[in-house]
């Protein structure tokens, strides 16, 4: 209990300083794109205009935001992340794990064994999510880099033993879940598919400036040390739906 209040403390206090950050979505870039991306980035900047359940008089995805400002190259990314990373992906190579976009619809299999792989990630996991069934995905192709719904995975001997799925929208690329299989965890898998995503985000998105994984605040303390291993850091964000109308201001 006095950890926790502690904690609460020092959140409050750590509010005054976030790094502040400006993110374009560029709904206006959709225009030429399937509608789906449009609906998408819409509702992405709703939801980022709702107010905090706990506190109302401040946008719930505004303080707080765990963000990674990404640097020109991978490289220098790589070098930026903590060397306990860097360590956790040098060793999920060493055993011959592999990175790549995939088509979520051809490993259902594989995703719904990592999903039962275990009933606790970070909270007891619903029964619906443990054992229900996995749907196929019906996101259209994009056809440009602005805009994205893009799922990545982690291989070993062809198995898919990690994946996730990010939402790609203008200046964001924003993970938004991501789930590894337990019996390959102490092999770095996670820590690999988080690196290899930046890297396929600085080679083929190149107006993604900013790197999201949920929120820091309302994370539990070893979820906040891992998201900092990677550079998602707190911050408070100005989203900009960026659809050429006036934009209102930030509360």
């Amino acid at each position: 209990m006095i950890n926790r209040m502690k904690t609460f403390w020092e959140d409050i206090n750590s509010l005054r300083n976030l790094p502040v950050v400006s993110v374009d979505l560029m709904c206006r870039e959709t225009e030429n794109n399937d509608p789906f991306f449009k609906k998408i980035v819409q509702e992405f900047y709703d939801e980022t205009q709702q107010r905090h359940k706990k506190f109302p008089v401040i946008k719930a995805n505004t303080y707080g935001v765990a963000l990674c400002q990404l640097p020109k190259n991978f490289e220098d990314y790589f070098m930026s992340i903590e060397a306990a990373g860097r360590r956790n992906f040098k060793k999920a190579k060493r055993n011959h794990y592999s990175f790549r976009r995939i088509n979520f619809n051809e490993h259902l299999i594989d995703i719904r064994d990592i999903r039962q792989s275990s009933d606790v990630r970070q909270g007891k996991l619903s029964d619906d999510f443990l054992n229900g069934n996995i749907k196929e995905c019906q996101d259209p192709e994009t056809k440009n880099t602005m805009h994205d719904y893009a799922y990545f995975g982690i291989f070993r001997d062809e198995r898919l033993v990690a994946y996730a799925g990010c939402f790609i929208a203008g200046e964001l690329c924003d993970v938004q879940h991501i789930c590894g299989h337990t019996q390959h965890h102490s092999d770095g898998v996670v820590p690999m598919l988080i690196i290899h995503i930046a890297k396929y985000i600085l080679d083929h998105h190149p107006c993604v400036k900013y790197y999201s994984y949920g929120t820091f605040f309302g994370a539990g303390i070893t979820m906040r040390r891992f998201k900092r291993k990677f550079c998602f850091i707190p911050h408070k964000v100005q989203w900009i739906l960026g659809d050429k109308k006036k934009e209102k201001d930030d509360a």
